[in-house]
């Protein structure tokens, strides 16, 4: 039996919060749809790239692990970002703003 899922804006409040906490500037650039939109995470380095993570289906563990699906110069992020969204429209962009590159995915609770 499948778990329940999370409704999205929910998420996205939790995780804007957690890096408010953290002191990591994020923004949502695209808000997709409230109950089951899927997410996009871009992480801006201001050093002119970028990397996006989205989640990804793990067959062999059912999981849903976050992973990089760009990484290099900006524009190239961006526009990977406008095909998506061109045939996804429920979905959220978060982008953060890190020279270090922290998303803050990788910790428990944001799976």
């Amino acid at each position: 039996m499948a778990e329940p899922r999370l409704a999205t804006n929910l998420w996205v409040a939790a995780y804007l919060a957690r890096l408010g906490l953290a002191g990591i500037p994020a923004y949502v650039v695209a808000h997709g749809d409230d109950t089951a939109g899927a997410v996009l995470v871009k992480c801006a380095r201001l050093d002119g790239t970028a990397q996006l993570y989205a989640r990804e289906w793990d067959f062999q563990t059912d999981a849903r692990p976050w992973q990089v699906t760009e990484d290099g110069p900006e524009p190239q992020v961006d526009e990977a970002i406008r095909r998506q969204r061109g045939f996804d429209p429920d979905l959220w962009v978060i982008e953060i703003e890190s020279r270090e590159g922290r998303t803050l995915l990788d910790q428990d609770g944001l799976a």
